[in-house]
């Protein structure tokens, strides 16, 4: 029976009702995307979240590349680009396209294709202008980021690779709290400004109870375009030290490359290609650190925290390009 009467419901009691019937009506809409949210998850074997605790270290090429990598190697991969301020995951991939209507009897909206095995999500495909500004608060952003788990059709995957902003706001507190069992992959650059806003995304990732696959050092060293040689102009060491600090794998440490950026403005990734280049040598020993922390098929997990093994838990010598003090140009 309802509670509200119309004999006693006046003006402002039938504001009231409609009050509460707004009420039950989302907190059902809630509840029918919780369950979207965990059918879809559920499809899903490993959730990775790539973050940062600053920007500029290079975290959505890490993001961009690994998800490409993972899916150049045969796995089914998603890419979710929830940095809704600066979204850059379709420039990079020189993807096009627009939102398509929802299809098929499940009613979901199909993701970007970047190639039979790779899957793209950003809002960046969403509007009309890409160079429009997002001017949203908190409650906003978490909405877009359940829509993007509710009502894209992800499919089966091996893995679902996400890209944040930098830092430790709305955005990853809500993929941690809509995906559970999401992993972090956590990007930094040597010098010391880096790793201490690192060490703040290490400490979220506790506090949200977010297991951190491993941490990768980006621009761990610059290649120089001349003669090929490695110079650390970042310093090195930094990453792997930070991550045997808080007793977490190093996944490894990847070289500054003029062809990262050139890729990253083409549309063309470069560490996921076939290159003979040290940054790309060194990412493709990354993606196998993470191929077997998270293996897609069963028996292939290896227990590398702690290890001196390939790039686990401080054993990051053997993920490295051969260095150079100086650069014979």
């Amino acid at each position: 029976m309802s509670s509200c009467s119309s004999s006693s419901c006046g003006s402002k009691g039938k504001s009231s009702c409609a009050s509460s019937a707004q009420l039950n009506a989302a907190s059902a809409h809630l509840a029918q995307q919780d369950i979207a949210i965990t059918k879809s998850l559920g499809r899903i074997k490993h959730k990775i979240l790539v973050m940062s605790g600053k920007g500029g270290v290079g975290k959505s090429t890490v993001a961009v590349n690994l998800a490409l990598g993972l899916a150049e190697r045969g796995h089914k991969v998603g890419l979710m680009d929830v940095d809704l301020h600066g979204p850059d995951v379709c420039r990079m991939l020189n993807l096009t396209g627009s939102l398509e209507q929802a299809q098929g009897e499940n009613g979901l909206v199909p993701p970007l294709l970047y190639n039979g095995k790779l899957k793209v999500v950003s809002l960046e495909y969403m509007m009309k202008d890409r160079d429009e500004a997002i001017i949203w608060r908190g409650p906003l952003k978490i909405q877009a980021i359940r829509q993007f788990v509710a009502d894209m059709d992800w499919g089966e995957l091996d893995y679902l690779i996400v890209d944040a902003p930098p830092g430790t706001g709305d955005e990853p507190l809500s993929v941690a709290q809509t995906m559970p069992n999401v992993q972090a992959v956590v990007v930094t650059t040597p010098q010391e400004v880096a790793l201490a806003d690192v060490r703040k995304s290490l400490n979220f990732c506790r506090t949200v109870k977010m297991p951190v696959a491993g941490v990768v050092e980006n621009m761990s060293g610059f290649v120089c375009p001349h003669c090929g040689e490695t110079v650390d102009i970042f310093g090195v060491g930094g990453g792997e030290k930070t991550a045997r600090d808080f007793d977490l794998p190093f996944l490894g440490r990847v070289p500054m490359d003029p062809r990262v950026v050139m890729g990253g403005d083409s549309g063309t990734p470069y560490l996921s290609s076939n290159a003979d280049s040290p940054a790309v040598h060194a990412f493709a020993a990354v993606i196998s650190a993470v191929e077997q922390r998270l293996p897609a098929k069963a028996g292939l997990r290896l227990n590398m925290a702690g290890s001196s093994a390939a790039c686990g838990g401080g054993g990051g010598e053997s993920c490295a390009p051969e260095k150079s003090s100086a650069c014979a140009c």
